[in-house]
């Protein structure tokens, strides 16, 4: 079967344009540039940029995991065990989105950045060594509210521009939700009142 192009579909200037390319240029456009990889003449945002700020995402979660990983060892108390397991899945779930984060820089042909050195400074959240139980549980929670906000910022962002790129942030932010909602109840339970208004 002949490969053939689309009617002509009016754009949001009003003139008519393809609405596919013809699989031939398809084609011949595969062929050029190999060295870029998955990175195509149709990604609509702008390469380095979108590097750049995943860089910044790669750190947050890095610094989320080590806190949490912290947590999981340090915390004490006569309550403590149901804690120190949160924090320890909690940390397992941010190691998953830390990998899914430098696989996306290297799809995109970058090198994910896990040098330590500077590492704070490149994270959306801080690396807070609190000392009780209860001070951990809003340490993490705080944090989980800056990534909230970030994946939220991300996702808009990116829109229809890197739709690969903003599915992953969606799929993370509704983990960091979780996670959000996990240290509010925690802070609850051991704070002995809700912090929510009904």
């Amino acid at each position: 079967m002949p490969a053939t192009q689309s009617t002509p579909q009016p754009n949001t200037n009003g003139h008519a344009q393809p609405f596919l390319t013809d699989v031939k240029e398809l084609r011949e456009r595969a062929r050029a540039h190999l060295e870029k990889g998955a990175v195509t003449a149709t990604y609509g945002s702008d390469v380095r940029k979108t590097i750049e700020l995943l860089q910044s995402v790669l750190a947050t979660e890095i610094v989320c995991v080590l806190r949490y990983t912290m947590n999981a060892v340090a915390a004490s108390g006569i309550s403590s065990e149901g804690v120190k397991k949160e924090f320890a899945e909690h940390a397992q779930e941010e190691a998953q989105h830390m990998q899914m984060i430098a696989e996306r820089i290297n799809q995109l042909g970058g090198r994910p950045n896990f040098n330590p050195e500077g590492l704070v400074g490149r994270a959306a959240s801080q690396y807070a060594d609190a000392g009780t139980l209860v001070d951990m549980i809003k340490e993490n929670l705080v944090a989980e509210r800056i990534a909230v906000d970030h994946y939220r910022e991300l996702i808009r962002y990116f829109g229809s521009n890197d739709p690969s790129t903003r599915i992953m942030l969606e799929e993370i932010l509704k983990k960091e939700e979780e996670h959000a909602n996990d240290m509010h109840d925690l802070l609850v339970a051991h704070e002995g009142q809700p912090m929510l208004k009904s």
